[in-house]
């Protein structure tokens, strides 16, 4: 049997982003009384209202990480953006980084990563790497087909469909991914977990529909409506990436389920996600509970579901900019199994996230019709 200590001095976690999905992993910390402290550049990031925890600095900045490191032992992240070169000289001094910073070189650049998947036989659409100034006259693909920028992309940033000729007055210069657009029938999720032995386990997978033109996620149902077959397939390929990487961590796979069964990666992210953010209340193991596990050297928990739960993100409404009020709050914290999420953001702005909310319930269609109202009644808006 081993032991395990807080005050050894060998368990202090450096969070490398102090957002939403760090303030939800601190609730996990906070239980094992595991010291703690949060790299962020905005003051008054989400994580910032943890006094004592919080340093205001850079990420991307190499001696900024560097200096942030020196009284942690190990170092994760809640955001690819960061400074790799710090992480891999962090490695090399023997502090513990995870996901490994070669990981992040990979995914942080969706061309690379694309690349990535196609060498271990992992299933994804077709695609081409192009570096241009304009479009290309010969375009890899028929129209539609999907352009997105190769770094720097997140929250539906950095995608675009090219629908026409006449969109090509729009492509974006420089080093981009053109990809073939696939006819899926569904997105669906899979978060898969990986210790240091290598025990790894899945999350059941969710289904995902998407603002049409912010290009978020809406609404996350759990567990998803596959057959057991194609639940099992989606499974064995995030299985697959979490070897292929070699994780230690967790890594959220989305993916397409194509109109003729096929299921394809589209991207990875090896961090807590939105696609897991149900997990809290929907599952026996929340995704920030597994990560954390992960980091201690803790067995991985059970990822079994508690029940149907919907997840609702929470959007900055159209149009309004500044400081949030959430309207309809009371009428939504009084619908039975419905759990409020507010990131802590003292600004709104349009399509912005603010929180989530998780519609917890025995019955799925229950569950989806109540979560279809929540969504109706309550809006961040500005004061």
């Amino acid at each position: 049997m081993n032991t395990f200590s807080p005050f050894n001095g060998k368990t202090r976690l450096g969070i490398l982003g102090g957002g939403q999905l760090g303030r939800m992993l601190l609730t996990e910390v906070n239980k094992l009384n595991v010291e703690v402290s949060i790299l962020d550049p905005d003051p008054h990031a989400p994580c910032s209202v943890f006094e004592g925890s919080f340093v205001q600095g850079d990420f991307k900045d190499f001696d900024t990480v560097m200096a942030f490191a020196e009284n942690v032992d190990i170092i994760t992240i809640e955001i690819e953006n960061v400074n790799i070169e710090a992480l891999r000289e962090l490695k090399k001094k023997g502090k513990k980084v995870y996901p490994d910073p070669e990981i992040l070189a990979i995914v942080k650049d969706k061309g690379i990563q694309k690349q990535f998947y196609l060498d271990n036989n992992i299933p994804t659409a077709k695609f081409e790497l192009v570096s241009a100034d304009k479009a290309p006259e010969n375009l890899p693909f028929s129209f539609p087909f999907v352009q997105k920028t190769r770094t720097g992309g997140y929250d539906g940033r950095g995608v675009q469909i090219i629908r026409t000729e006449a969109d090509l007055a729009n492509f974006w210069d420089g080093d981009t991914l053109l990809e073939e657009m696939v006819p899926f029938e569904k997105e669906i999720a899979v978060i898969v977990s990986r210790g240091h032995d290598g025990e790894v386990k899945t999350f059941p997978s969710v289904e995902m529909e998407f603002h049409p033109t912010a290009n978020l996620v809406e609404f996350l149902v759990s567990p998803s409506s596959l057959t057991q077959e194609l639940k099992d397939k989606a499974s064995a390929i995030a299985e697959k990436i979490a070897a292929s990487f070699n994780l230690v961590g967790i890594m959220a796979v989305e993916m397409f389920l194509t109109k003729t069964g096929e299921i394809l990666v589209n991207e990875v992210a090896p961090r807590p996600h939105n696609s897991g953010h149900q997990t809290i209340e929907g599952n026996v193991t929340s995704q920030y509970a597994q990560l954390f596990r992960t980091l201690m050297e803790l067995p991985l928990g059970d990822t079994s579901l508690r029940g149907a739960s919907v997840m609702v993100n929470l959007l900055g409404a159209d149009g309004h900019d500044g400081v949030v009020s959430y309207s309809g709050l009371d009428e939504v914290l009084a619908m039975p199994g419905t759990y409020v999420h507010l990131y802590g953001k003292r600004n709104t702005r349009s399509f912005r996230k603010m929180g989530h909310i998780t519609i917890c319930d025995d019955d799925i269609e229950v569950a989806v019709k109540r979560a279809k109202k929540v969504k109706e009644i309550i809006k961040a808006v500005s004061i």
